[in-house]
C-alpha cells in the first residue's frame, strides 16, 4: 500500500511518497484560532494565515480600517500585545517518530511560542522561516499559544538599547502620521507608515504553520538554476537539495532527476551528513534536443518543463519533488560607451538586450490575507495588458508570496527584487546581522529558482540617504558608511554571491553601480545620469515638459501624483469629506504639500473648476489631476508617488543610446491618497 502526503513548501508542490505510510508527515495548523488582547478584554475567533486587524474587522469589533480616519482611531491595536491559541489533535503514533518539528513560514513579528505549557521558541523577523524541535513535547491532544509583543514597543526597546549612537531616522515625518524606529525591527517597513500609505503595524501568523514529523530526514529546500555552456552549445541544470537529517550517522541516497519533455533522466548517488546537509546535482540536456527558452513579455514564450526529483533512501522511504524548470540567462551590462562618459546599465536576457518597461510594486494591501488569487491575477495581467515586462518589488514592503512569482514566470514579467531595507540607516549589532543573514539565505533559497527574478538589490535609497545627508549625519558619516558596507556588502552581497551566481546583485537603488563600487560603495552623487539607475521626483516643474526629465541610463523610480476616482473615494468617506480642502483630504495626503502640488500642475494647462456645487467642484478637481497624467506626459501613480515605471537608455545599432519613455498606471496601492 502506498501513502501520499501533499504539502505546500516554499512555494513548490512537494509530494512525499512513502511505502507503508512510513515517511515524513505534515499536519497543517491553518484555520480557526482564538485571538486575545493582553488583558483579555477582547477575545475572538480569527483565521490563520492572518492578522489581528483583519480578524477584528471580520468579527465586527472594528469598522473598515481604511475608512476615513480609522488608521488613527485604531492605533491602539498595534500598541497592544495579542495572542493566538488553539488546540489540535495528532495521531496516536506521533511519539514514535524520530523528529517532530513545528514549522512557521511567517510570524509577524515578535512572538513567544508555547506548546503544552512549555516555551519552544521565539521569533523576531517577519521574513524568516522558523523551525522548532517539539519531539519531546508533542502528544495526541495539544494546546499551542503564540504570544505577540507589539512591534511598536519592540522597535522602541531595540532603539533605546542601541546606546553607542543613534540610527536615523528615529521617526517618520509628522505628515505621515506613523510610528517610530521601524529600522530596528525586521518587519514590513511601510507598515509603520509611508508617504503613500497608512500605519497599520500588524501582528499575526501571516503565512503557513504546520507540524512535520519524520524519520531519517526531510527535504527543506530544493533550488534549480539553469546554465548554458557556450562552447558546447548545451543547457544544463544545477539542482541543490537541502535536508534536515535526524540520523546520527551519514545517510546514502540515489537521486533521480526526470524531465520527460526533454528526454532527460539521470540517477546520481548522494551522501547526507547528520544535521543540516545539502547536495548539488548537475544534469545536462542532450544538445540534439531543442530547448525552448524563457523570454520576457513581448520577446517570446515563457516555456517551462515539468521536472521530478526523487530521493530513494531505501525501498520504504522515497521523497519526491515536482516543479517547473525554465531555461534563461541574465546579464547586467555595465561597460564603456563610445562617445559618452560613464557606463551603460542594461540587461541582456538570453544574450539579447532587453528594454525594461514596467512599474514598482508595493504590497497590494496592508493586510496580506486580503490579497487573493483573483486580485493578484488582475493586477499582474493588467501589467501585461499595458505592455509592461518588468516590476520592481520595492524594498519597503515584503518578499512576495509564491503565487506572485509563479504568475510572473508564466506572464514573462521580469522582477527587480529588492531586499527589505528602505529609506533608513540600520543597526549592525551581532544579533541584527545574524537575523539578516538568516533572512537573506532563506529568501534566496526560496526564490532563486524563479526565472522572472533578474536582479537582487540591497536596499531602496539608502546609498542616496548617506550621500545626500538626508539625516544630518555629515559629522559622523564614516560611522554610518561603515555600517552600510557591513550590512549590504560584507553580509548581504557575500551571501548572494555565494548562494546565487546566476543573477547580478547591486547594493542599492538608486546607485551608480560599478562607479559606486569604485567610490567605496557610497558615490558622491548616486543620481548621476551617466551611471546605474536613477530615482527622479520633481513636483514643481511642468510634468508635461518631457525635456525636464533626466536622460538616465535606467530609471527605476519616478513620477507624480493624481487623485483616485471619486467612486473609490466614496467608499471610505462621507459627504463632508468631498472637498479638495477637507480634513480627510489633508489627512490622506502623506506627502508634504502634495495636494497643492497637484493643483499647481493642473493650473499650468487647465482652468481650475469653479462650480457652484462644491461636490461637483471636488469631482472636477479629481478628474483634472487624473487628466493631467492620462492625456499629458506625466509619469505617475494613480494613488501615490512610489509606483512608477522604468525607462531606460535603449541599445541601438552602432552603440548609439537614445532616451525612451513609456506611460503606465499604478498596479498596487493600499488606500486612497
Amino acid at each position: 500500500m502506498w501513502c501520499f502526503v501533499i504539502s505546500l513548501l516554499v512555494g513548490v508542490l512537494l509530494v512525499i511518497r512513502i511505502s507503508q505510510c512510513v515517511g515524513p508527515q505534515m499536519y497543517g495548523l491553518e484555520g480557526d484560532w482564538r485571538i486575545k488582547n493582553f488583558n483579555g478584554s477582547i477575545s475572538l475567533q480569527g483565521k490563520v494565515p492572518g492578522c489581528v486587524h483583519f480578524a477584528l474587522f471580520q468579527q465586527g469589533v472594528i469598522k473598515d480600517p481604511y475608512y476615513r480616519f480609522n488608521d488613527l482611531e485604531y492605533r491602539w491595536i498595534g500598541l497592544d500585545n495579542w495572542s493566538y491559541s488553539r488546540t489540535f489533535a495528532l495521531p496516536s503514533n506521533i511519539s514514535t517518530w524520530q523528529k517532530v518539528n513545528l514549522v512557521c513560514e511567517g510570524m509577524d513579528t515578535v512572538a513567544t511560542i508555547i506548546l503544552n505549557d512549555v516555551t519552544v521558541g521565539k521569533t523576531n523577523n517577519m521574513f524568516l522561516r522558523y523551525v522548532f524541535d517539539i519531539t519531546n513535547l508533542v502528544k495526541e491532544d495539544n494546546f499551542i499559544q503564540v504570544a505577540f509583543l507589539s512591534a511598536i514597543s519592540y522597535a522602541s526597546q531595540q532603539s533605546a538599547a542601541h546606546t553607542a549612537y543613534t540610527v536615523p531616522p528615529e521617526c517618520p515625518p509628522p505628515v505621515q502620521k506613523g510610528e517610530c524606529h521601524v529600522n530596528f525591527i525586521r518587519k514590513e517597513q511601510c507598515s509603520f507608515s509611508w508617504d503613500w500609505g497608512p500605519s497599520f503595524p500588524t501582528q499575526g501568523i501571516w503565512r503557513d504553520i504546520r507540524i512535520e514529523a519524520y524519520n531519517i530526514c526531510t527535504l527543506t529546500y530544493l533550488t534549480v538554476t539553469p546554465f548554458y555552456v557556450k562552447n558546447d552549445h548545451q543547457w544544463g541544470l544545477e539542482i541543490e537539495a537541502f535536508f534536515e537529517v535526524v540520523c546520527s550517522e551519514s545517510v546514502d541516497s540515489n537521486a533521480t532527476i526526470s524531465i520527460p519533455e526533454l528526454k532527460t533522466k539521470e540517477t546520481q548517488k548522494i551522501q547526507l551528513l547528520p544535521g543540516e546537509s545539502s547536495s548539488v546535482l548537475r544534469v545536462t540536456v542532450d544538445k540534439n534536443i531543442p530547448v525552448d527558452l524563457w523570454w520576457p513579455n513581448g520577446h517570446g514564450n515563457q516555456t517551462g518543463y515539468n521536472m521530478m526529483v526523487q530521493f530513494y533512501f531505501d525501498e520504504n522511504y522515497i521523497i519526491e519533488r515536482s516543479t517547473k524548470v525554465y531555461f534563461r540567462t541574465v546579464e547586467l551590462v555595465q561597460e564603456n560607451i563610445t562617445g559618452s562618459s560613464g557606463l551603460s546599465f542594461y540587461f541582456k536576457i538570453n544574450d539579447l538586450p532587453i528594454f525594461l518597461k514596467g512599474s514598482n510594486w508595493i504590497p497590494a494591501d496592508s493586510f496580506q490575507e486580503r490579497v487573493t488569487t483573483f486580485s493578484l491575477e488582475r493586477l499582474l495581467q493588467s501589467a501585461v495588458d499595458a505592455n509592461m515586462n518588468a516590476l520592481r518589488v520595492w524594498g519597503g514592503g515584503i518578499y512576495e508570496q509564491e503565487e506572485f512569482y509563479n504568475r510572473c514566470n508564466e506572464l514573462g514579467i521580469m522582477i527587480w527584487q529588492d531586499f527589505m531595507f528602505a529609506c533608513a540607516l540600520y543597526p549592525t549589532d551581532k544579533d541584527f546581522i545574524e537575523s539578516v543573514r538568516d533572512e537573506v539565505t532563506h529568501q534566496i533559497r526560496r526564490l532563486k529558482s524563479h526565472p522572472s527574478i533578474i536582479i537582487w538589490s540591497g536596499n531602496n535609497e539608502n546609498e542616496a540617504a548617506i550621500a545626500k545627508n538626508w539625516y544630518n549625519i555629515s559629522s559622523h558619516k564614516q560611522i554610518y558608511t561603515n555600517d552600510y558596507v557591513t550590512l549590504y556588502v560584507n553580509n548581504i552581497q557575500e551571501i548572494v554571491q555565494a548562494k546565487d551566481k546566476s543573477r547580478p546583485y547591486i547594493t542599492s537603488s538608486p546607485t551608480n553601480g560599478e562607479e559606486s563600487v569604485q567610490e567605496h560603495w557610497i558615490a558622491e552623487n548616486p543620481y548621476d545620469n551617466r551611471y546605474g539607475d536613477t530615482h527622479y521626483y520633481n513636483y514643481t516643474k511642468d510634468c508635461w515638459n518631457w525635456t525636464e526629465f533626466p536622460k538616465t541610463r535606467f530609471a527605476s523610480e519616478y513620477g507624480f501624483q493624481s487623485w483616485p476616482s471619486f467612486n473609490t473615494l466614496q467608499k471610505i468617506s462621507i459627504p463632508e469629506d468631498w472637498s479638495y480642502y477637507s480634513t480627510l483630504s489633508e489627512h490622506r495626503q502623506h506627502h508634504l504639500k502634495g495636494n497643492k502640488e497637484m493643483m499647481s500642475q493642473a493650473e499650468i494647462h487647465y482652468h481650475l473648476p469653479h462650480s457652484a456645487d462644491p461636490v461637483q467642484n471636488f469631482k472636477d478637481m479629481v478628474y483634472l489631476t487624473q487628466n493631467m497624467v492620462a492625456s499629458g506626459r506625466c509619469f505617475i501613480t494613480l494613488q501615490r508617488t512610489s509606483l512608477l515605471l522604468f525607462y531606460q537608455w535603449g541599445l541601438r545599432k552602432m552603440k548609439r543610446f537614445t532616451y525612451m519613455e513609456f506611460q503606465t498606471f499604478t498596479l498596487t496601492g493600499v488606500w486612497c491618497l
